[in-house]
């Protein structure tokens, strides 16, 4: 397909909504992206329009989404652009919309700590699950052998447990050490 895909890089305008749909949940929420230009006159920053997008996000990325952004947090937001135009109280509306493909936490702005989630092994009754027999065609030598062993029926993979977040940002601690290392190193010239 000849989608038209963009990257915005903004903040959360509005609360993240989320609804579990027949296809599979979805997130939603209004993305404001503002523009900010050199004044060369002024020697200062200043903003521009604002642009606002609703952003979709399903299945898995949208759960994931609405558990991890708040309003007002800067994001990057990679998508699908449609651009819709609908009549509302007898006038005629623009809509620009974004299907997200990946969102992140812009860390040009912060810090953010990655948590996996914890999801189910595939089993034996869904499409394509391991098997482990051998006895499948294709499946190589068909001695029933197998290097890799077959998963339980309804294991679950197991993300780490986290702690509670450090006090202070470790980056911060880390530099701050090397930076008294450096302070005490002894150098000698030959």
């Amino acid at each position: 397909m000849n989608d038209t895909t963009v990257t915005l890089v903004g903040n959360v305008a509005t609360a993240v909504e989320y609804r579990d749909t027949a296809t599979g949940g979805v997130a939603r929420f209004r993305f404001a992206v503002t523009a900010r230009r050199w004044d060369r006159e002024k020697g200062l920053w200043s903003d521009g329009p604002t642009s606002f997008y609703t952003v979709s996000a399903w299945r898995s990325l949208g759960a994931n989404l609405a558990a991890s952004v708040s309003v007002g947090e800067p994001l990057v937001v990679h998508g699908r652009l449609r651009v819709r135009e609908d009549e509302r109280d007898g006038q005629r509306k623009t809509f620009v919309d974004v299907a997200a493909l990946a969102v992140g936490h812009d860390l040009s702005r912060g810090t953010a700590a990655f948590r996996r989630v914890a999801r189910p092994l595939r089993t034996e009754a869904e499409p394509g699950a391991w098997s482990g027999t051998g006895s499948e065609a294709g499946s190589g030598s068909g001695s029933g052998a197998e290097s890799r062993t077959e998963p339980q029926v309804g294991a679950v993979e197991r993300a780490p447990v986290l702690g509670p977040a450090p006090d202070r940002d470790p980056w911060a601690v880390a530099a701050e050490e090397a930076e008294v290392e450096s302070a005490t190193r002894l150098v000698t010239v030959p």
